[in-house]
């Protein structure tokens, strides 16, 4: 009985001192957003400013339009996710539960290009967008959610769960297969949704190369872009990367609080399911 005592007292102790040390790298950076200039190479390291300022946090918004590109990035990550959830929940649905003729070896297909490196089709999705006169608008960086592959996969396993009767009585019902869709379907996949709207709130909100690509006017630029205009050519100034780095991590924090029940849920229901 001590020995099981002293097991457990021993991995909480682990556990603690492997999140503290995941911790700090975090706490050097609000550290860091509150200490001037002269104080960021001082030894030992000041956790705790002596004279904090929120200079930093001025010159983030004074160097660049920094509200603007946050502004750009939470209407192109909103509108990504929004748009991912549509198209990918249809077509799972069309995979999953409509019988049309191959069906199969088409999303076979379709998983396959998930095995195309990003960097291939660069090239190919810019000259495309540049034909369409898309370069430097919105619609170049959002338009590749309608072509989200490891969505549509995840779905498509979530709906293959949903017992055909369900469907089967909203039929009778004389529910039509949008109707289906909306009503039936998607509640029960609303878990799989969560954890998809987390996921890919977070690439989009954090997405660097193809917003650098597309987006060559100030006006239009996203929060990454404009945190690496923060590193200067020959010195950077760690204080003002930092508040910019931690003001770019607000809106993912807030996303998870509010969907965590259901992320939980999705990995709870995907563990039974496993």
């Amino acid at each position: 009985m001590a020995h099981k005592r002293i097991s457990k007292i021993g991995y909480y102790l682990v556990i603690i001192l492997i999140s503290f040390i995941s911790m700090l790298p975090f706490l050097w950076m609000i550290s860091t957003s509150f200490k001037s200039r002269g104080a960021l190479m001082t030894l030992p390291i000041e956790w705790i400013p002596k004279n904090p300022t929120f200079d930093a946090y001025i010159k983030v918004f004074t160097r660049f339009p920094f509200a603007r590109a946050i502004g750009n990035s939470f209407f192109i990550a909103v509108s990504y996710t929004v748009l991912t959830i549509l198209s990918s929940s249809m077509a799972a649905f069309a995979f999953a539960k409509i019988k049309f003729p191959f069906a199969d070896g088409l999303f076979k297909v379709y998983l396959a290009s998930m095995m195309i490196p990003v960097q291939v089709t660069l090239i190919p999705l810019f000259v495309i967008m540049n034909k369409l006169g898309l370069i430097n608008t919105y619609t170049s960086v959002i338009s590749p959610s309608l072509f989200r592959v490891f969505a549509i996969f995840l779905l498509v396993q979530t709906i293959k769960s949903i017992p055909d009767d369900y469907l089967d009585a909203a039929k009778i019902d004389g529910a039509g297969l949008f109707t289906t869709y909306r009503q039936v379907v998607m509640p029960l996949c609303i878990p799989t949704i969560a954890t998809l709207c987390i996921t890919t709130f977070m690439d989009s909100w954090n997405d660097y190369l193809w917003p650098l690509v597309m987006l060559t006017d100030r006006n239009y630029m996203t929060l990454p872009i404009a945190l690496s205009t923060l590193n200067g050519q020959y010195a950077t100034e760690y204080n003002v990367l930092m508040a910019g780095s931690l003001i770019s991590m607000i809106p993912i924090i807030v996303v998870y609080i509010f969907a965590q029940k259901s992320f939980k849920g999705s990995l709870v229901s995907g563990g039974i399911k496993g």
